[in-house]
């Protein structure tokens, strides 16, 4: 063990004895969020709990048993649950995902479990796993190896909007009119990660549904409308946005749905608006972002860590 006076160089050393731990992800920790967050936990837990950054965990297996340190060498032991916000464009699986991998194995509850986290990060994975669950998600064509050339002389759907199966805030995120643009301008797309080739939906151009999931219930909900006529409707894109909680029943039913197919605890779910009046996914936020005036979600999210500290005691 090291030192008792090791820790005084790290003022912000986690409790080594924490039952509940805020784990961020590198960057997150200047955001408004966490600090609500901090503040809520600090009010529902105090010393129950500690913040931990995924950048001061050292990992490892002794003696045939798995053991966590923090970068003073001072032992810690693993919480029994765990609230993981993570950068999603940044999760590795040899990074944030390891981390989680190593809680889990060692017995804490995951607010939002390993296999979900993955799902959400890879916009495919996600595809996959609504569809399965017999959940309205637009018509998607993707791809692993093949070239890029080939998969649109195959067929995509026309028009399309064409993502990047990893990114977030509307990022690599376009409306191709036809394939015949997407044949004049493949080579320019990056070629590091594949593609989506989604059908477009027209009636929900430059607006969406967004809306918070939190342990199966809809305590959130957004309309968010795109600026000066852009497809995107993310927030980060210049979208503006109105409360609406309570005003599309049938749309916050079908998040709860979405959640729970993915095993989320906590998720934001963008949905887009059907002529019909029904909603189809478009995509499931892990690191789900919510504003000052959503007064709902924090509580909620204090609610589920609780829930889960009791079935440990």
């Amino acid at each position: 063990m090291a030192p008792a006076d090791v820790t005084a160089d790290h003022p912000h050393a986690p409790r080594s004895d924490a039952e509940l731990w805020l784990l961020l992800g590198t960057g997150l920790s200047g955001r408004r969020i966490f600090g609500e967050l901090t503040a809520a936990f600090d009010q529902a837990f105090g010393h129950r709990y500690t913040v931990v950054s995924t950048e001061d965990l050292l990992l490892g297996v002794q003696g045939g048993r798995l053991t966590l340190h923090d970068l003073t060498g001072r032992p810690l032991n693993a919480p029994k649950v765990a609230y993981a916000r993570l950068s999603s464009p940044r999760v590795s699986t040899d990074r944030e995902i390891t981390v989680l991998r190593h809680l889990r194995a060692m017995g804490t509850d995951l607010l939002n479990p390993v296999e979900a986290v993955l799902a959400c990060v890879n916009k495919f994975w996600q595809l996959q796993q609504l569809a399965v669950a017999g959940l309205p998600v637009p018509d998607t064509r993707s791809y692993a190896d093949a070239p890029l050339s080939e998969v649109l002389r195959a067929g995509v759907p026309e028009p399309c909007v064409v993502k990047a199966v990893r990114g977030q805030r509307g990022q690599q995120v376009f409306l191709a009119p036809d394939a015949a643009l997407l044949h004049a301008i493949h080579g320019n797309l990056r070629p590091d990660t594949p593609y989506l080739f989604q059908r477009y939906v027209a009636h929900s151009h430059g607006r969406d549904l967004r809306v918070v999931v939190v342990d199966g219930q809809a305590v959130a909900a957004q309309i968010r409308t795109a600026h000066n006529g852009d497809m995107r409707s993310n927030l980060a894109q210049g979208g503006t946005a109105d409360l609406c909680l309570g005003r599309y029943p049938a749309g916050e039913t079908l998040a709860i749905q979405a959640a729970k197919a993915l095993g989320l605890g906590v998720a934001g779910i963008d949905l887009l608006f059907e002529q019909d009046g029904s909603f189809t996914i478009c995509e499931v936020n892990v690191n789900v972002g919510w504003r000052e005036r959503m007064t709902k979600v924090t509580p909620a999210i204090v609610t589920a860590c609780q829930t889960r500290l009791d079935t440990h005691t």
